[in-house]
């Protein structure tokens, strides 16, 4: 009796353990019930053009600074300073690369010296193919007739990936050596690195205007993190036993950072370079919204008139852009492998042949500062104008033959499943939908978690714009199970295949490099102005992220474990069911939390293509001065639900590792 008492007791309080899944399914059909029944009660929706206390009162303080933005002490000394600083410095790269000054024509560098410089740089960091890829990128920026534009655009890049680097490394350093700085700046970056870009514009807009400064200033806020979490973790990458070394010869604190931890981070801290400057040129293209210039504004304008050919052109001229920094600096951070591996006559000819290089490269730079013919790009940009009209040409063409399919896909996913969650979204009683959030969330990532979206639920209904807050919720919800299904799909397969991974990486590499605004472009002509336009959009910009996390996960999976799987007769789709997914579950909760934040992101992008709800209500807020109070909150509702997810999905892939 004793053996049988001490054997039922574990089987009971195993039986009696409820599984998540199943409370999870227990909170859901308890709203679906409660919905049934209290539908379309206090839903909190708002008309367009109404405006609530808060919005009213977000208007009155933007009259305000504007009011006192010559007067108050802290514009005065602090904010208009920096904003002063900051022009100075883009209108001095402008007027360098892009915009006449002076009483000049035509910039201080034309294009022709510009391109020189391009080439002599990416062959003195990189190696000559990167050289000649970055010649013929900048060259056919003139083709396309965009070359005054794109300089805009390189110009005010420039200038954030500047600012952000004196900023970002200082710190990443400091992170990097000292455990408490690092723990203060960690719940700073993740709240930087959560907000969606467009949250950073409507805030800043009221301190530093629109224009250049601003466009900046915003871009310097969405490009240091990187900088910064990338410099700390080189430095914490060196070998402890390097370090000892060295201070076992004597060398102080600031010899050993100079001498020892910096040069061995360089090609990781390099790395983080690439990455602010990828996050700054997609940030400084949506920066168009409050009047930036450059290749943004045209897109911006082209998707805005639902001029496709124009918004393919300049969206390519920015995926050219893209590529070409991307390489230059993926090449840079990978040369000092490279040398060491080169023979010594090609180390020997290196100096000569970039001295003999740097004199020509001089030599252009003073023709297109002193003549016309070598300033200006010659030709009338025939070749953007060719792509314009082919562009339009294949829109019109998928329009008139593939638009039963295109419609049929659109209609399905629409009304099968968009419509049906929004609705169960929009038309349940705003506390029920905030109950069951924080209880998801408590299920999933805790009680801290749940904690944090029920404070989120209550925020947003603070802001007045619940019912776009849902709208929005929805279209992301979906766009997530979409970019989760595509995720499982290529992951799985490039994480057992690596002839796979082979082939499939380098696009989802391409993927991310391209800025949110390009994705629209090719779904506008495939869809039209729809917010399933938006949805597509997402999955496509977010689905990259995705797919390599899961890949990942699925490819350190042990192999023994694998093996024992086969042995016991498992087939293919039992070992991947069975035991790969499951044991990657860490690297599945990681992916839906990217994808989530990914697809937020572009989700509110699209209000440009009519995506409506929050994107909208943040569009019109830059567009329409008594909609800026409004715009505003949209911004902090995007936040919100930012905060929200990615509380609930870090802490659920915590839970997963675990």
């Amino acid at each position: 009796m004793a053996v049988v008492a001490k054997t039922t007791a574990p089987v009971a309080s195993v039986r009696g353990k409820v599984s998540r899944p199943v409370v999870v399914a227990a909170i859901l059909f308890a709203w679906l019930v409660l919905f049934a029944v209290l539908r379309g009660r206090q839903t909190l929706s708002l008309a367009a053009a109404d405006l609530t206390g808060l919005h009213r009162w977000l208007n009155e303080v933007n009259d305000t600074v504007g009011a006192g933005r010559d007067s108050n002490p802290l514009f005065l000394y602090f904010f208009n300073e920096i904003r002063l600083a900051i022009d100075t410095l883009v209108t001095f790269v402008q007027s360098l690369i892009s915009q006449p000054t002076g009483g000049r024509p035509v910039p201080q560098v034309g294009w022709l010296g510009v391109v020189a410089l391009t080439g002599y740089v990416s062959w003195a960091v990189g190696n000559w193919r990167v050289a000649l890829l970055a010649v013929a990128g900048f060259t056919f920026f003139g083709l396309q007739g965009l070359w005054q534009e794109s300089m805009d655009t390189l110009a005010l890049t420039l200038s954030a990936v500047l600012v952000a680097l004196l900023i970002g490394i200082p710190l990443g350093v400091w992170a990097g050596l000292s455990d408490r700085f690092n723990r203060i700046m960690t719940p700073f970056l993740d709240f930087m690195q959560t907000m969606p870009t467009f949250v950073y514009l409507a805030p800043l807009t009221l301190i530093f205007l629109i224009g250049g400064a601003s466009a900046v200033i915003t871009t310097v806020i969405y490009a240091a993190p990187p900088a910064i979490r990338i410099t700390a973790h080189a430095i914490r990458s060196v070998p402890r036993t390097t370090v000892e070394a060295a201070e076992s010869l004597g060398t102080t604190r600031s010899q050993e950072l100079v001498k020892v931890l910096l040069p061995m981070s360089k090609r990781t801290v390099v790395m983080g370079v690439n990455q602010t400057i990828m996050a700054a040129l997609a940030m400084v293209t949506i920066a168009a919204l409050i009047d930036a210039p450059g290749l943004g504004k045209t897109v911006v304008q082209a998707l805005q008139s639902l001029d496709v050919g124009t918004a393919f052109n300049a969206g390519l001229a920015i995926v050219v852009m893209a590529i070409v920094l991307d390489r230059v600096t993926t090449a840079a951070a990978a040369r000092t492998e490279t040398a060491r591996s080169a023979g010594g006559r090609l180390r020997t000819w290196r100096r000569p042949l970039l001295a003999a290089g740097g004199i020509v490269t001089a030599v252009l730079v003073y023709l297109s500062h002193s003549y016309v013919w070598a300033a200006e790009f010659p030709g009338d940009g025939s070749a953007g104008r060719h792509i314009a009209r082919a562009a339009d040409t294949v829109t019109t063409w998928l329009q008139d033959h593939l638009s039963g399919v295109t419609n049929a896909l659109r209609d399905a996913l629409t009304n099968g499943l968009l419509n049906p969650f929004q609705t169960l979204l929009t038309d349940s009683p705003w506390w029920l939908v905030g109950i069951t959030l924080a209880a998801l969330g408590a299920v999933l990532g805790g009680w801290r978690a749940g904690v944090t979206a029920g404070v989120c639920v209550g925020l947003l209904v603070g802001t007045g714009l619940w019912s776009d807050g849902m709208t929005t919720l929805a279209s992301t919800a979906v766009a997530t199970v979409l970019v989760m299904l595509l995720g499982v799909v290529f992951g799985v397969w490039m994480g057992r295949s690596p002839l796979a991974d082979r082939l499939v990486r380098p696009t989802l590499d391409a993927a991310q490099v391209m800025p949110p605004f390009v994705y629209l472009v090719p779904f506008l002509a495939l869809f039209g102005a729809t917010r399933f336009t938006a949805i597509v959009a997402a999955v496509v910009y977010a689905a990259p992220v995705a797919i390599k996390i899961i890949a990942d996960g699925v490819r350190n999976v042990p192999e023994t474990t694998v093996e024992a799987a086969t042995s016991a007769g498992c087939n293919t789709w039992q070992i991947i069911t069975k035991v790969q997914l499951p044991m990657a579950r860490g690297a599945l909760t990681l992916a839906i939390n990217q994808g989530l934040i990914y697809v937020l992101s572009m989700v509110v992008v699209g209000g440009l293509v009519g995506a409506g709800a929050l994107g909208y209500d943040v569009v019109a807020g830059f567009s329409q001065g008594e909609l800026y109070g409004k715009g505003l909150a949209a911004g902090l509702a995007i936040v919100l639900l930012g905060v929200m997810f990615d509380r609930i999905t870090q802490a659920a892939a915590r839970r997963a590792r675990a």
